[in-house]
């Protein structure tokens, strides 16, 4: 039997129930779901697979199905200071960037020497995390250190890593073919260099002032379904099925707070030069589809942090400064983040914010929820103080979504350094120029060309 990961109602049902107590809905409402669907032979979801190994009865689909539609009745006590609309969120967020155009100057323009640098970054971070994405974090330690890679400085090896650790703690299924360092031959395909590709095509058709209804047909156009995942499955899922958005986000969509807007909201930073607000602005109709809150924000914030690095003119620290002035400020997200800058600015040994980030949210939060990635990715890039090579190794050692989190430290860090020949030759000679994708009319293409057709949407209205 077809095993549909990241779309069947009852491996749903207990993501929901994390949600919902995330949410701050009514405990006693959510414990009684938690208990009938147990009482049913309910099961908790598989903590990293996106599928359970058993197929469940007409019943229990039945079942989840209208337990995910009672859990989504329940308000939400954190709905006030976290709304998902713009005006909402501007209206919480005292201090929301002035936009460019009411600026007392023009912002520096982008270069696109820097963008090649930001593709190139994004790339190699990804590639970094791929082959222990899903993996604990003492895993990917344990990894590292048998082949003397760690601290991370490297992309990871198997040659000379031991039978029974790898038995222990396997590369990733999908990547160690075409990510481990004996291995790659330029950059395989990833949803996160799919994305980006993506939303270039989006302001290629529609400029600037593309809707989210814009997104959503070209995802239908130009996106294969099996490329898209958690949110993003359930919210094409949604499309086919007639609804639209933003009710594609919400309808039996338990990951709307998890990493996948964070990861498409590049393009909008580096289209966006000097711009945080209208940087915000554009991931905000872009995360809509598939995203609320949280998930939403994490898209915001690093939309407006990539577009105030994108001037050349500020430091990391102000990068991320800028990216919190469109979060609100009560908000679980706005709060992991300060938190994580807090630590690592406290702590000289990463490891130590490391672990006291999955103290904080690892029993809590699903490895690709936005609230713990995100804080991460502020964490790595604090404390390597923007430097390309220690932010992408400090985000890919934190653990939880090493290739997105190493892909998004990338980005902001390697548009800092400014031009590819700033980036280490070791990280960046393997690509070969050269990047695979099942996005129309880019598999193939080189870095380089990339950076041209981003920097020529800059000046697009």
């Amino acid at each position: 039997m077809l095993r549909l990961t990241w779309a069947q109602p009852e491996d749903l049902l207990g993501h929901e129930l994390r949600q919902a107590a995330q949410d701050g809905r009514n405990a006693s409402a959510v414990a009684a779901v938690a208990a009938r669907w147990k009482r049913a032979g309910g099961w908790d979801p598989p903590a990293r697979a996106g599928a359970s190994p058993e197929p469940a009865s007409p019943y229990l689909r039945l079942l989840a199905e209208d337990l995910l539609d009672e859990l989504a009745d329940l308000p939400a006590a954190t709905a006030e200071d976290e709304p998902t609309g713009l005006d909402g969120i501007r209206r919480l967020c005292p201090h929301w960037p002035r936009p460019a155009a009411a600026a007392p100057a023009p912002a520096p323009a982008v270069t696109p020497a820097a963008l090649e640098a930001a593709w190139l970054g994004r790339a190699v971070g990804c590639l970094l995390g791929k082959p222990v994405e899903k993996l604990p974090l003492d895993g990917i330690r344990a990894l590292a250190r048998s082949t003397g890679n760690w601290p991370l400085n490297g992309y990871f090896t198997a040659r000379g890593v031991p039978a029974d650790l790898l038995a222990a703690h396997p590369w990733n299924r999908r990547s160690a073919a075409t990510s481990l360092a004996e291995n790659i031959d330029g950059m395989p395909e990833d949803d996160d260099l799919d994305y980006p590709l993506l939303n270039l095509l989006l302001l290629q058709r529609h400029g600037h002032a593309f809707t989210t209804a814009d997104v959503a047909r070209l995802w239908l156009d130009e996106l294969p379904a099996g490329r898209a995942f958690t949110a993003e499955r359930l919210a094409y899922r949604n499309l086919l099925c007639g609804v639209e958005p933003p009710r594609t986000a919400r309808h039996r969509n338990p990951f709307r707070e998890w990493i996948g807007a964070l990861i498409r909201a590049d393009m909008h930073g580096w289209t966006n030069p000097g711009d945080p607000a209208a940087a915000a602005e554009q991931a905000h109709r872009d995360a809509t589809l598939t995203h609320t809150a949280n998930g939403v924000y994490a898209a915001m914030f690093t939309a407006a942090a990539i577009a105030t690095a994108a001037t050349g003119a500020h430091d990391v620290h102000a990068c991320l400064a800028a990216g919190l002035t469109v979060v609100p400020p009560r908000s679980r997200l706005a709060r992991a983040v300060t938190h994580a800058v807090r630590l690592a600015r406290s702590h000289d040994d990463f490891d130590t914010v490391v672990d006291e980030l999955h103290t904080a949210y690892g029993a809590t939060h699903h490895w690709v929820h936005a609230v713990p990635n995100t804080a991460l990715i502020a964490a790595a890039l604090t404390h390597a103080d923007g430097d390309f090579t220690g932010s992408i190794t400090r985000a890919v050692a934190g653990g939880w979504d090493t290739d997105s989190n190493g892909a998004t430290a990338g980005s902001v860090a390697a548009l800092l350094a400014g031009d590819p020949a700033a980036l280490p030759d070791r990280w960046t000679a393997p690509l070969k120029n050269r990047l695979a994708t099942s996005v129309g009319g880019f598999d193939g293409a080189g870095f380089d060309t990339l950076a041209h057709l981003t920097h020529r949407e800059v000046a697009r209205p």
